[in-house]
């Protein structure tokens, strides 16, 4: 089964900038989410992980927060990419790589479901005075 790329433009503008779909999904829960929370993680999630699988813990790391719309994020057929560097905390101690990244609620601390993952190229060192950066080349897709 695949879908049009019509409908993968319009998947992605829904999750990533709340953009309606019409007459089929629309934003308008009574506390609708207002941003996506990015995670790293030092392995892949895969698909039945949530955002603690293998998720990055440097000394000072945390999840960040980026706006879900239109000022967030750009939409294309196929791929969404956030609209400026995504800057995770400078770490303060700890180690690790950051091979992989992944988005969800940012509403929800802890086990959050994991809504789009993929792996980050080239990967990322963390560490103390490292400051872990997802670009704007960072791009998600569906296909």
């Amino acid at each position: 089964m695949s879908i049009s790329n019509t409908t993968e433009a319009n998947l992605m503008g829904l999750y990533f900038t709340a953009t309606a779909i019409a007459n089929i999904a629309d934003n308008a829960a009574g506390t609708p989410e207002t941003q996506i929370a990015y995670a790293l993680h030092t392995g892949d999630p895969g698909e039945a992980g949530t955002q603690t699988t293998s998720e990055a813990a440097y000394s000072a790391y945390d999840r960040v927060d980026v706006a879900r719309s239109g000022a967030g994020h750009t939409v294309t057929v196929g791929s969404v990419s956030p609209d400026a560097n995504v800057d995770f905390p400078a770490g303060t101690g700890g180690a690790g790589t950051a091979s992989f990244f992944s988005t969800g609620k940012s509403s929800v601390t802890g086990a959050a479901d994991i809504f789009w993952s993929g792996a980050v190229s080239p990967t990322i060192v963390m560490g103390d005075g490292v400051t872990p950066r997802l670009t704007t080349a960072t791009v998600c897709t569906i296909d």
